[in-house]
């Protein structure tokens, strides 16, 4: 910044909150005279305003421009009641023109002489610089960053979308919006690099290009920013705690989903039949219009009583309920003009402004929308007849066609006046999905599918980057119309869509009208590996569940991207081909007909197949066989350090309860931990401590493993009993402690109490533990000596 230039930017620095300013007559010696009082951030005075910089945690510095009207109210991007968070208090240090506030993730130095803002990481590595701070005032962000890094976010493609090729990079410019048809936005943008910037607003305008991250149309007189510092995942949690963790789902939202379109009640009990029949895992079904008594008074919110006969008074609702089924059902953002409740919101003036009536494309009657915008639209939402339709068995939500407005948070409020209606009506979890995401709807238990997407082998393989970008502007929950939802999918191309939908947050199926997507419509051989892939989805069960409440806790969900854990790799700057599922899982699904090899890039570490057992050295891509006769492989890679806990396979996630869990080590000789997760699965009482989290952790030191189980936290007592640890690897000679050693893993598992074992498997030798779930132990297996 130029010397004119500070005579417009200021007349005072303020070293901590609530200094009153110093009215000194140059503007050059009102800065330099400033003190060091202490605090967490500086006030620069800006022409009839001001700016206040404040390190608010470790890795987060807000910067917020104030004219002389004042502030304005944070946009919903931003979470209205955030948690308390630690207590913080930065360093702040003045030396010579020089003010510098400083945490152990984060270095904000301000220069009173140039007028430049300078972010650096703790160990002084240079991450943005904004020079010019009077640019606020014309409502315009400016930050320089190093040209070769590497910027995501923003947002992501629409179900329609042809050009895909920019993948995960975003360049040029990016209009953050919520858009339409599974487009995620957010006004977020980030760097493996180590930063990310959050805009505080209902939209903007971002432009990428040359080592400039410019932001304006932000549609709002106070420019109000935060910047973040740290490792894709810290980048990720301090998102979580501005914009608002998500709530955790239902644990059946965890397992397999059927929806369908064209349907009644004695198809739908038939269809389910046949799931158990055939021992398919199978826990909520999804109805389109066909559960609605749509065009009728109230048939917005009703049961069809046609269709199903049985759905208004709970009979069907207590059959599914032994059967494990939930019921969901598709929700609308429009009413029915002439109707009881059409007539209410014209009276209340409920309806979207200016939105002349037309004809419903399914009943064809005239409808409106209503304007989720308005309090007293969501107020009025979850009304006494959708109350009873949740009563008597819809505890589940597909909201549809509420992004055909300009509104970033129609889709977002929609959600918002159901998730506040049932929280106030239900102690049970709420679960939905939406058609697109704007950053913000992630607290009212928002997931998000793709849109109306096509069938086919080009469609399923652009999934890969519609997902992966939405979780990159903080949409963790992600599904899609599994097999398609415009047109028939070929037998070997359902049978491949169901493997990539087994490795994805929401797994789900659904197609157009009368399309039926169960796993027996496409021949025994697709239905033999949908059936392998669904049960190896449920067998990973306590796995996802540990991976969905850290996206809750911690903002990083299920899936992630592999930049978020290799960030220094050029090779996976812009991979879509493979994601990472939880820590210790990489997939990558076959998105070819008739693919017979794929190339796959591995990161850095030790890898093993999960099928064959082969080990791979990462850092290269590898060739592996695919097999495009049967369809029933899918190429997943094991990381070293690897804790993956699974269960039986089970009809349902709650079927039986779980008294044993195997766990499968993969020791490496760094320390690798996983935090077993459990609680009700149905109700929100893990908010209040009624949980079960117990930290499983091992390291591996040349012919020794360590394996240890620390004191759970949390007040919840499942049915847990035993730990099945199986430490692969290693055939030990001696376990440290009182295990009783057994001649075989069998005779082991069938006595009472602990012990221990060896064997081998596909991965080699292994040595198995059986250990009281819920105790903290330490033992250390030797592969010296003798027993």
């Amino acid at each position: 910044m130029t010397t004119p230039k500070l005579h417009a930017l200021a007349l005072t620095v303020l070293l901590g909150l609530g200094l009153a300013p110093v009215a000194l007559a140059a503007p050059q010696a009102a800065i330099t005279q400033a003190r060091n009082v202490g605090g967490d951030g500086l006030q620069l005075a800006l022409g009839e305003g001001s700016v206040s910089l404040q390190l608010v945690a470790p890795g987060v510095l807000h910067v917020h421009y104030l004219p002389k009207s004042g502030a304005t109210a944070a946009s919903l991007v931003m979470d209205p009641h955030p948690a308390s968070s630690t207590p913080f208090q930065p360093q702040v240090q003045q030396r010579g023109d020089m003010v510098t506030l400083r945490s152990d993730r984060l270095v904000a130095t301000f220069d009173k002489r140039s007028g430049k803002l300078a972010v650096s990481d703790a160990q002084g590595h240079p991450l943005l610089q904004q020079a010019d701070l009077a640019a606020l005032a014309q409502g315009r962000i400016v930050l320089d960053h190093a040209p070769a890094d590497a910027l995501y976010g923003i947002g992501g493609y629409d179900a329609f979308e042809k050009d895909t090729r920019a993948g995960l990079l975003r360049t040029g410019k990016q209009v953050a919006k919520a858009g339409e048809q599974g487009h995620p936005g957010a006004p977020f943008v980030w760097s493996t690099a180590g930063y990310g910037v959050l805009v505080d607003c209902d939209g903007a305008d971002f432009a990428l290009a040359q080592g400039r991250i410019a932001v304006d149309k932000f549609a709002r007189p106070d420019a109000d920013y935060y910047i973040l510092a740290g490792t894709p995942a810290e980048l990720f949690g301090e998102l979580a705690k501005l914009s608002g963790h998500a709530p955790l789902f239902p644990k059946w939202a965890s397992g397999f989903i059927n929806s369908q379109w064209g349907i009644d009640e004695q198809e739908f009990r038939d269809i389910v039949a046949t799931y158990r029949a055939k021992h398919i895992p199978l826990d909520a079904f999804t109805f389109d219009f066909d559960w609605k008594d749509w065009g009728k008074d109230w048939g917005e919110f009703s049961w069809n009583p046609v269709k199903f006969p049985d759905g208004a008074s709970g009979k069907l609702k207590a059959d599914m309920d032994a059967l494990g089924v939930h019921m969901t059902g598709i929700m609308k953002p429009r009413v029915h003009v002439d109707t009881v409740e059409g007539r209410y919101a014209t009276a209340h003036d409920l309806w979207l402004p200016g939105e002349k009536a037309s004809p419903d494309y399914f009943s064809h009657l005239p409808v409106k929308d209503i304007d989720f915008d308005k309090p007293a639209a969501r107020a009025w939402w979850f009304n006494p007849q959708l109350a009873h339709s949740f009563d008597s068995g819809i505890v589940g939500w597909w909201n549809d066609e509420a992004d055909t407005t300009r509104s970033n948070t129609q889709f977002l409020n929609m959600q918002r006046a159901t998730y506040d209606g049932q929280r106030a009506h239900s102690p049970l979890r709420v679960w939905s999905i939406n058609r697109d995401f704007w950053l913000g709807a992630q607290r009212y238990a928002y997931g998000m599918w793709s849109g109306d997407i096509a069938t086919g082998w080009a469609s399923m393989a652009g999934q890969r980057e519609r997902m992966l970008s939405a979780i990159d502007v903080g949409e963790m929950q992600w599904g899609m119309d599994g097999g398609g939802f415009h047109g028939h999918p070929s037998d070997e191309n359902y049978a491949r869509w169901i493997e990539f939908g087994a490795f994805t947050p929401i797994f789900r199926v659904h197609g157009e009208l009368n399309e039926k997507r169960q796993p027996w419509k496409y021949g025994p051989v697709a239905e033999a590996a949908a059936t392998k892939a669904i049960r190896l989805r449920y067998a990973l069960l306590p796995y996802i569940y540990g991976y969905q409440h850290r996206a809750s806790a911690q903002g990083v969900g299920l899936v992630q991207p592999l930049a978020f854990v290799w960030p220094q790799d050029a090779n996976l700057r812009n991979d879509v081909q493979s994601w990472l599922f939880g820590d210790w899982l990489l997939v990558s699904p076959v998105v070819e007909q008739g693919q017979t090899t794929k190339r796959i890039y591995l990161p850095a570490g030790t890898w093993t197949d999960w099928s064959s057992g082969k080990v791979w050295q990462g850092g290269q891509t590898i060739t592996v066989a695919t097999d495009a006769k049967s369809w029933s492989d899918i190429p997943l890679f094991i990381r070293a350090g690897a804790i993956i806990p699974t269960q039986p396979v089970m009809d349902w996630t709650t079927e039986h309860p779980v008294t044993n869990v195997t766990v499968d080590v993969f020791p490496a000789a760094t320390a690798t931990h996983f935090d077993y997760y459990d609680d009700d699965g149905e109700t929100y009482d893990y908010q209040r401590g009624t949980y079960f989290l117990q930290r499983l952790a091992t390291q591996r030191s040349g012919d020794t493993v360590s394996f240890s189980t620390a004191a759970p936290a949390g007040s919840y007592r499942p049915a847990l009993r035993h730990y099945l640890v199986r430490v692969h690897g290693l055939a030990a000679h001696a376990v440290d402690g009182s295990l009783q050693h057994y001649a075989t893993p069998a005779a082991m598992e069938a006595a009472d109490g602990e012990g221990w074992s060896t064997a081998s498997d596909r991965y080699g030798p292994v040595t198995v533990l059986k250990l009281d779930a819920g105790a903290a132990r330490t033992l250390k297996l030797r592969a010296g000596g003798t027993h």
